[in-house]
Formats: C-alpha cells, structure tokens, sequence
C-alpha cells in the first residue's frame, strides 16, 4: 500500500514529531479532517509497520518507522522535482527494477518514475549477470527517463549515473567512492555498486532508458561468499556502520536530477570533466574482454560519447563501445 492525500500528510505530520505524543484534536485541526479519521487513518499508517502508540489525554505517538523503501519514506525530505515524485512503485521482492520499470515505461509512465525493491529474485547485471541482495540490506532501484538525445550518446547516462551515486557516497558516508569504467562504483579495488542501463529506441530517436542500481548498503562483510569476498563490499563493511537506505537513495536521487539536468541540457563535458576525476582509468594500462576478442592497451581518454579510447601496444587507436575492463597496473591513488 501507498500512502496518499491525508494520509500521507498525517504521516508527514507525525514523522515530524517521531519520539514526541501530539493530539487528535491538534492532528485534525491541522490536517482538516475529524477525530474519527484521524484513527482511521492511523490504524492503515500502522499496517505498513509504523510503531504508533496511542492513549486517551495524550494522542498518539509515533516511536518507529519501518527499515523499508516506502514510497512515503522517500518522499519525506526528497528535494527532487521529476525523480521519484512521477509515481514511486515498490516491492518487498521482484524479479528485476529493470524489468518492471521497463513493463512501467512501454505503459507510458512519465520521467522520473522510480521502481524500489527490498529484494530481488533476478535482479541482472551487465551480459546477463546476476545482482543478488539480501532483503533489507541493498539499495535496488531503476528510473524510468525520457531523455531528447541521440540513441548513440545513451552510454552518457549511464557514467552520470555512476557520477551521481559516487558522489552521494562520498557525501553521505565517507568512504572513497571510484568509478570504473563502463558501470561499476568500487572502494579499495573491490565491488560496491553495479549500474545497468538499458534504452528502447524508435527509428533514430530514444523512447526510453532505464537506468537501474544495485548498491551493498548494510551487508555485513563476513555476509559474503568466499568466492566474491575478495572482490566485493558493501557501505558498511567500510564504514563499520549502518546507513538509512532512504538517506542515502534521496541523496542520489537528488544528484541524478542535477546532473541529469546538465547532461540534457548543456552536453556532457561537465560531467565527463567530473567522471574523470572520479575515475583512475585514464592513462592506465587495461585488459578489456569483449565478446569475441581481448585487447590490451592504455586508456588514452573518454569521447563526448562516454566510449573508451585505448592505444594498443601495437599503436592502434580504438574505440572500445562496452566491454569488461581489468586493470594491469597498480592505482597510484
């Protein structure tokens, strides 16, 4: 269920208060509606795990909220104007973001339409990979975006998004939050973050793109497998705490929506000038597996396209479209 109209706005009223009693007769002068209401309302609020006290001369008291990714959790604070305020759709499991905000997307949902889930049984990666969290533990969403832009510059939102979420992190949490290319956000070499984006196009103009997050927010380190503990991390397991998931997506969401704003309006070079900074692939030597050959070279720079331009050994110029990247020297940074 989502909250909506008075409901949300009673919500809203008490979230303000959490921790404090307030009246039924001060919550229906506020809100215009009666006494009898109020109770109703209260008691579908309560539904969604909100733990509301009441008691006769005293009111109510709202003493918890819900550790979920409730649309009028995200709306609390979230100081965006299109993402996330189109229509919030969630889910405690669903296959895939990517997959439902598309299904959203060929329906005709407008921009900024943001599809959350607390678990996925699907969730994918780049080349059918599997992105796997822990119920309440990951930050998993998708955006539905309209952008008027040439389907050959698409790769662009997906390093905005890696732009967006990095700084968020570093922002929100602390931790040094790097870029490498195409998708991935990674602290101290292992893997934080995966971005997938995908478009539907019509002749030669776009009509959609998801782009899609899967984030360890809360996973404990000793929580992942032998195989990938090497290679993946999570927020708390480099901060050694625990961080609001809500927090952290407004705080993402609210940088998506600048830069986002920048990229569609004024082109990519502010954000290519901010990707750079935030990555250490330029200038490094790299092994870059695509599907039907492996090249190795160094990262020359990134085009106005967001494709990566490598210099063989052999002197050759390329121009690398999508493909996994390893580095084969060590960061300096």
């Amino acid at each position: 269920m989502t909250l909506s109209g008075k409901r949300q706005d009673l919500l809203s009223a008490m979230r303000s208060r959490t921790g404090h009693w307030i009246s039924g007769e001060e919550l229906s002068g506020e809100l215009g509606i009666s006494r009898a209401a109020i109770s109703k309302h209260i008691a579908a609020i309560k539904t969604l795990g909100y733990a509301i006290s009441s008691a006769p001369g005293k009111g109510y008291l709202l003493t918890e909220a819900p550790d979920l990714l409730l649309a009028q959790e995200i709306l609390l604070g979230l100081d965006t104007s299109v993402m996330g305020k189109n229509g919030i759709v969630h889910h405690h499991l669903t296959d895939s973001t990517n997959t439902r905000a598309r299904d959203l997307a060929r329906d005709g949902a407008p921009e900024g339409t943001l599809v959350v889930a607390e678990a996925q049984s699907a969730g994918r990666g780049r080349k059918g990979r599997s992105w796997l969290a822990r119920p309440g533990e990951g930050l998993l969403f998708s955006l539905v975006l309209r952008p008027d832009m040439e389907p050959s510059r698409a790769a662009l939102i997906t390093l905005m998004t890696a732009v967006s979420v990095a700084e968020a992190l570093i922002n929100e949490t602390g931790i040094n939050a790097r870029i490498k290319w195409p998708n991935d956000i990674l602290v101290g070499g292992k893997k934080l973050a995966g971005i997938l984006t995908e478009m539907s196009m019509e002749l030669d103009a776009v009509d959609y793109v998801i782009t899609g997050l899967g984030l360890n927010v809360n996973t404990p380190a000793k929580a992942f497998s032998p195989e990938i503990t090497d290679i993946a991390t999570s927020v708390m397991a480099e901060s050694a705490s625990a961080f609001s998931r809500v927090a952290l997506l407004q705080a993402i969401l609210s940088r998506f929506e600048t830069h986002y704003q920048t990229l569609t309006t004024r082109g990519p070079e502010t954000i290519l000038a901010r990707w750079k900074e935030l990555s250490d692939i330029v200038g490094r030597r790299v092994r870059v597996s695509m599907m039907r050959e492996e090249i190795e070279g160094q990262v020359t720079d990134i085009d106005a396209d967001g494709v990566l331009l490598v210099q063989t050994e052999a002197g050759d110029a390329l121009r690398i479209l999508s493909g996994d990247v390893t580095y084969l020297d060590p960061c300096e940074r």
